[in-house]
């Protein structure tokens, strides 16, 4: 998380156009709904109307497209014209999946694609295309303003076409939708980045890293297992957890009282109690939840059992590493994992 310091410095280097400050922040204009280089030659936005980001993806996640004056994403070097083709498809059509035949069409290569994307932005074609539509999907969740408010601010013309790019990852149209079967999902800002929580009135179903890879099968198989549709909105558990995220990251917080929804099998949710047992500050291997499980044999049904957690954090499936001591898997990025076991360790008891 970018310190309100930090933000007033970025914001001087922004109106000074200071190019010492180029690739260490971007900044998203709200007015606007792009972001730009720390030198962009635009006319310069209010404060107030700033949002800074460390790297280019949060900018996407957080629905910014790229400006088309400075032109964030082809710093400091020209781009190949494989990225620029590829970037302008992305823009013309955001909601889109691309596929195979999709790079076939624009006579490109797949492998080069990931390959060049990987090297300028640090991130493949297939992650930028899906955090450009996750951030359109969830601009309405993060602004809470109307679906059609939604619908102007990112572009779209027709409601249709809206529809179809929330329903992609939602899997219901935002006003198509049985009221006795509904989720609410928040976007919920945390030091480690945006993540999305999804509940109902009483309990929370799922917390994640919005830019977990697979976040939108996860977000598709709660939907079809709960038979709901999942909306724009907030409940009181959302607002619990936030709260106790807001807590947990000040250091202030060990255990989390929102009450949560395990949507899993009878041995799933016996790991997810013996993760949830794991002290802060500790760790465990799969084989010694194995071993208290009862089942010595049963490692690599606990790691598959880890994995299938949907309550980041909450359930603390990062405290689960290798037996040899190295961190192994974790869905939010093995960064992400080390920040919060180091993290835990130096929160007092």
């Amino acid at each position: 998380m970018i310190s309100a310091e930090l933000k007033e410095q970025y914001y001087q280097a922004l109106v000074a156009k200071d190019s010492e400050y180029e690739g260490l922040f971007y900044v998203g204009v709200k007015t606007t709904g792009v972001f730009c280089r720390p030198t962009c030659p635009a006319r310069k936005p209010k404060f107030e109307n700033c949002e800074f980001y460390e790297t280019a993806q949060q900018a996407l996640l957080a629905s910014y497209r790229p400006c088309q004056r400075c032109r964030p994403l082809s710093h400091p070097n020209q781009v190949s014209d494989v990225v620029r083709v590829l970037v302008e498809a992305v823009e013309n059509h955001p909601e889109k999946r691309w596929k195979g035949q999709d790079f076939k069409a624009l006579s490109i290569d797949e492998s080069t694609a990931r390959r060049q994307f990987k090297k300028r932005f640090g991130m493949t074609f297939v992650e930028y295309a899906r955090a450009r539509r996750m951030g359109l999907a969830l601009k309405n969740i993060r602004s809470g303003r109307t679906v059609i408010d939604a619908q102007l601010s990112t572009g779209y013309e027709s409601g249709s076409g809206f529809r179809d790019a929330f329903s992609r990852i939602m899997g219901a149209a935002p006003t198509q939708v049985d009221e006795e079967h509904v989720l609410k999902a928040s976007w919920i800002d945390t030091r480690l980045g945006p993540m999305m929580a999804v509940a109902d009135e009483k309990a929370l179903y799922l917390l994640e890293f919005v830019d977990r890879r697979g976040l939108e099968r996860e977000v598709e198989r709660l939907r079809k297992r709960t038979k709901s549709a999942i909306v724009p909105g907030v409940t009181e558990p959302i607002r619990s957890i936030e709260r106790e995220l807001a807590q947990y990251f000040e250091g202030t917080l060990t255990v989390f009282h929102t009450p949560l929804f395990w949507l899993g099998t009878p041995f799933q949710k016996s790991v997810w109690e013996q993760l949830i047992a794991i002290p802060p500050g500790e760790t465990r291997s799969y084989q010694d939840i194995a071993n208290a499980l009862g089942k010595p044999t049963a490692c690599r049904a606990v790691a598959q059992a880890n994995g299938a957690n949907q309550l980041a954090i909450v359930i603390p499936c990062h405290r689960v590493i290798n037996a040899s001591g190295e961190l192994g898997g974790y869905g939010g990025g093995l960064t992400r994992k080390n920040w919060l076991l180091t993290h835990e360790k130096q929160v007092p008891e």
